[in-house]
């Protein structure tokens, strides 16, 4: 709703067919004391640094490989297994916080002994010695200890009802907009929403939506960890630039080719090299042959 308020107020055109946007979301985050939020955090990142590794390292190799061009296949980290421990259904840490919720008798002890029990044999995942409710996940940027602690509460979306009709029937229609009314519930526990499947399904919206873009990527490096200024932490940054992929996005793009063309791009920009193939031949052997002709390697 906040959203929709900003872009109605800078006037964008809801017919446009083109756009830019800017993403901009919280970092890693790796604090002494970890709770639900963090975990939706770093779940988010983990999903963007999939988006990243599908632009810059996969789609990128399989682009030279249709091509056929001679390339030495350059290996990267699949964080796959982190998103399915984090999210998949059923299964996945979300799905059973979400089956926790459910469950009157359910508590934070209960919840974080079902998740040692499920995850025991699982490489991301791993119990702290003498913990009783955390839990650590290796995620692509580090090991993250979390406490389960409030998890339960956290992720339960409850609102009483006549606070919600209250609400709704403001007179302040920014504040009633961020209020509906409630659907008609025939059963409560067949309607559980909870704050882990919402935000779950509104990253997965965002994805799909960024799936349709043609990405830039901007990393934002930390060069200390005492957060002040004119000290560089050399390992640190190292670190950091290794966890996000960045050398191995290097080392594509010094050993790739950074100009694309098309085939007919490329016969119309040096089809006058060598207009006597132009015409006779198809274009990828056009282009091939306006190469050949120049000495060049394509």
């Amino acid at each position: 709703r906040i959203v929709d308020k900003i872009n109605n107020s800078i006037g964008q055109d809801p017919d446009a067919i083109s756009i830019i946007g800017v993403l901009d979301i919280y970092g890693f985050e790796s604090f002494k004391v970890n709770s639900f939020e963090q975990l939706c955090i770093n779940m988010t990142n983990e999903k963007l640094q999939q988006h990243f590794n599908q632009h810059v390292f996969k789609m990128e190799q399989e682009e030279y490989t249709r091509d056929e061009i001679d390339w030495s296949y350059v290996e990267f980290v699949d964080n796959q297994d982190v998103l399915d421990l984090i999210e998949k259904k059923p299964g996945g840490i979300i799905a059973l916080l979400d089956e926790a919720c459910m469950f009157p008798k359910s508590t934070h002890e209960t919840f974080a002994q079902k998740m040692y029990q499920t995850y025991k044999s699982h490489k991301r995942f791993s119990k702290p010695k003498l913990a009783r409710t955390a839990f650590t996940i290796n995620h692509y940027a580090g090991d993250v200890t979390y406490q389960a602690d409030y998890f339960l509460d956290k992720n339960k979306d409850y609102v009483v009802a006549e606070h919600q009709a209250l609400l709704n029937s403001s007179r302040c229609s920014f504040v009633a907009n961020l209020f509906p009314p409630l659907p008609e519930e025939s059963s409560k526990q067949s309607k559980f929403s909870s704050i882990g499947t919402r935000f779950k399904q509104q990253l997965q919206a965002l994805m799909e939506t960024l799936s349709t873009t043609e990405p830039h990527y901007i990393r934002c490096v930390k060069p200390n960890t005492v957060l002040k200024p004119g000290i560089f932490e050399n390992d640190n940054v190292l670190n950091q630039l290794r966890c996000g992929g960045v050398l191995e996005a290097i080392r594509i793009s010094c050993a790739g080719y950074p100009t694309k063309r098309t085939f007919d791009e490329f016969i119309d920009r040096f089809g006058v090299l060598a207009p006597e193939l132009v015409d006779s031949s198809d274009e990828k052997t056009a282009c091939a042959a306006i190469c050949d002709k120049m000495g060049l390697k394509g």
